[in-house]
């Protein structure tokens, strides 16, 4: 069905339609009756618990990035959160409020300015921990590369989604090489962890968009070259794994220092926790609010806490999922697919990492741990998921449109 088809039935079902109640057609109405309200849900109850999480983590936090001049006071990084939370939720609501063609027309535009930006970060970005991954705007810092992935979902999956209309266009050396291209400006800064981000979510969409097992299968046996490759001649990426895999040296030793402190704040608190502010191993962890908040979770509120972020998750994944099943649009079903992948893969990195199973690799929890331009970016990528996942439930069911399409 083409998007004019279904703009016609909406103002056929819009004229057709009683008023009132839920009858009533007025934009916000509409957004609340065809918006996938599960989802919507999972994103609030994460980032609540996001919040609780971030309060429980700001003490140690602000104990450790407190200066010889400047003290910050105990919940000093929660109430940012809280800033940032409330700049982050109008912007979820209005992307997802956007028709599709607005919502890839801004996701598209959003991939050439962030790539740019991407492109500037070594050169002309703020560095913290010996990486240029920040870009200051005078009043805050804001990391491109988190703004560019929700927008290089999209552009992958509309690039793909084209195959449908030309077969012959040559969208797997083209994606193939913007994904390359992303790649190496990330690998610049250096970030590896986002590296393997963009890298599994691009060949995540290639499955989905039905690519022969054939070039799958090269794609999957060319990951080990790849790794390898990055272990000899990429500085970051060797240090990382030597330090997850060899704890006699002691370089490596002293670099794996996180995750075994992560592993060990995690554990401490058993399946219920210490409760609330009672933890104390999370003041001997580095990064408490942002890459380990996952281990202060297990430490204060325990393992059950943290298998229920878990299901959330997964939840989350599945929903849109099972809600694809039936989606003729090529360019939906991939956008979609591929923006709740980011969030499934991105947990579920950060997850191995706090619990020792990967190296460390600088990643956040999305919109649990602390962060601006993290919880604005996963704002605008679920805004977008719920925008290519809007359902209006009345549109297949009246007599008036089933004879209208000549069914």
């Amino acid at each position: 069905m083409t998007e004019m088809q279904i703009d016609r039935r909406q103002d056929l079902w819009t004229r057709v339609r009683p008023r009132g109640g839920r009858g009533d057609r007025s934009p916000l109405s509409m957004w609340f009756f065809d918006i996938d309200r599960v989802l919507l849900l999972l994103a609030l109850l994460m980032i609540a618990i996001g919040l609780l999480a971030v309060a429980a983590a700001s003490p140690a936090s602000a104990v450790r990035y407190s200066g010889d001049k400047l003290h910050y006071p105990p919940l000093y990084y929660f109430w940012r959160q809280v800033m940032w939370v409330a700049v982050s939720l109008p912007v979820m609501f209005v992307v997802s409020m956007l028709p599709v063609a607005a919502a890839r027309r801004m996701a598209l535009v959003g991939a050439g300015l962030f790539l740019v930006l991407l492109a500037l970060a070594p050169f002309i970005g703020v560095e913290h921990n010996g990486a240029r991954r920040w870009i200051s705007v005078g009043i805050a810092e804001f990391q491109p590369s988190e703004f560019l992935k929700p927008c290089f979902i999209v552009a992958i999956a509309w690039l793909l989604s084209l195959r449908a209309k030309e077969p012959d266009l040559p969208v797997l050396p083209i994606s193939a090489a913007a994904t390359a291209l992303v790649a190496c400006l990330l690998m610049l800064q250096p970030d590896f962890g986002q590296t393997i981000i963009f890298t599994v979510i691009w060949m995540a969409l290639l499955m989905i968009a039905g690519t022969p097992l054939r070039v799958l299968g090269g794609l999957v046996a060319a990951a080990p070259v790849g790794l390898g490759a990055a272990y000899l001649f990429y500085d970051t990426a060797r240090i990382r794994i030597d330090a997850f895999l060899f704890r006699g040296d002691e370089g490596a030793a002293i670099d794996h220092y996180q995750t075994d402190m992560a592993y060990a704040t995690l554990t401490s608190g058993g399946l219920t926790g210490t409760g609330p502010g009672g933890g104390i191993m999370k003041f001997r962890l580095p990064e408490a609010h942002t890459d380990y908040i996952f281990s202060v979770i297990g430490e204060e509120f325990g393992l059950i806490a943290c298998g229920v972020i878990a299901l959330l998750f997964l939840a989350l994944v599945v929903r849109v999922f099972v809600k694809l099943l039936d989606e003729p649009d090529p360019f939906l079903l991939l956008a979609a697919a591929g923006l709740a992948t980011q969030f499934g893969v991105q947990a579920l990195v950060s997850m191995a990492v706090n619990t020792g199973i990967a190296p460390s690799k600088g990643m956040t929890l999305p919109f649990i741990s602390y962060g601006g331009s993290s919880m604005i970016a996963l704002s605008i990528g679920m805004g977008l998921l719920l925008a290519f996942t809007r359902r209006n439930p009345f549109l297949t069911r009246s007599p008036y449109i089933v004879r209208w399409s000549g069914q």
